[in-house]
């Protein structure tokens, strides 16, 4: 079983937030013997535009692979303004050719898998991006089974906020293993039942 884990943080050097409760549930995951890949975004080149493969340099294609070899796909993203980061809006409409597919009848690719979203954030906002995200799944056919979200909305992740890596990994240990633990189940089952 495959999981990949699409890192859309738009930290690229200092401490995220998003990509350490990523890290906390790939543990989880490979603890249920799933083996987890993470696609920082941030470190690719992805150009913008609705097409599986914009030319020279961009590595989208390469990704794209990735998500259609996976079993399981996450979906990791902080909260922006009430809204996903940018890199995780660049996913979506990379794979708008996937929706076009279904559009015309065709199969996705997608079909077959599972989908998870972990979400970060300082305040309230979750629902609406968890909504917006699970409306684009089933738009490109990508099964979301109940309970596939891991979302941490705590002060102790606000900009600018100097907690380190050992004190998030803490907080999520202590309030939310019992949260991704039922996450990494629910997304077993889903995707043993394709």
């Amino acid at each position: 079983m495959k999981a990949l884990i699409l890192l859309a943080t738009l930290k690229t050097d200092e401490l995220s937030a998003t990509a350490t409760l990523s890290e906390f549930l790939a543990k989880k995951m490979q603890a249920a013997k799933i083996e987890v890949d993470t696609v920082r975004l941030a470190d690719l080149n992805i150009p913008p535009g609705t097409y599986s493969d914009m030319g020279d340099g961009d590595e989208w294609p390469g990704v794209l692979k990735q998500i259609l070899a996976a079993d399981i796909l996450i979906f990791a993203t902080p909260i922006w303004w009430n809204n996903i980061s940018s890199l995780m809006q660049r996913v979506i409409e990379r794979l708008d050719e996937l929706h076009d597919q279904t559009m015309k009848g065709k199969p996705s690719g997608l079909e077959k898998k599972a989908a998870g979203i972990v979400v970060t954030g300082d305040s309230d906002g979750a629902q609406t991006l968890i909504g917006t995200l699970a409306n684009f799944f089933n738009a490109i056919a990508l099964p979301l089974p109940p309970s596939a979200t891991l979302t941490v909305l705590w002060e102790g992740q606000a900009k600018g906020n100097k907690t380190t890596r050992k004190q998030l990994l803490a907080k999520y240990k202590k309030d939310y293993a019992k949260t991704a633990d039922k996450m990494v189940k629910q997304l077993l089952a889903a995707a043993k039942s394709k």
